[in-house]
């Protein structure tokens, strides 16, 4: 296993239970935490998993890729046919495709992009460099 890839499976085994326990934490500011902050976490999940499954991808591509697709899921959500509503019935399901639209969840997302785009190009040249 390159140095690469555990530098990325490190930093994804603080992200997704932070992004997690988004979704359960109480406390002050806890109604700008449920609904956006695993947002921000989601969108660096996804670009970090892709750059480990594909090293020769640009961070750059998939964190606007990643960016469109998820403001693309969050449009998804003011469309509500059976088999939507069937995949989002669930915790996985709600967490991944979201349940309600708002225009609020888009800086979250662009937040989450450009830190996502940061650890990936952060990680590739702690890795390049010698120990």
């Amino acid at each position: 296993m390159t140095r690469e890839r555990k530098y990325l499976i490190l930093v994804m085994l603080v992200i997704v239970p932070a992004g997690f326990y988004t979704k359960f934490y109480s406390g002050q500011f806890e109604f700008t935490v449920h609904n956006y902050l695993g947002g921000f976490f989601y969108e660096i999940f996804w670009i970090l998993l892709f750059v480990m499954l594909f090293p020769r991808a640009k961070a750059s591509t998939v964190a606007l890729t990643f960016f469109v697709a998820t403001c693309g899921i969050e449009f998804l959500q003011l469309w509500h046919p059976p088999f939507l509503e069937l995949l989002r019935s669930n915790f996985i399901g709600r967490t991944i495709l979201g349940n309600s639209f708002t225009w609020y969840d888009f800086p979250w997302y662009l937040a989450g992009s450009l830190a996502g785009y940061l650890l990936a190009t952060g990680i590739k040249k702690a890795a390049r460099k010698p120990l």
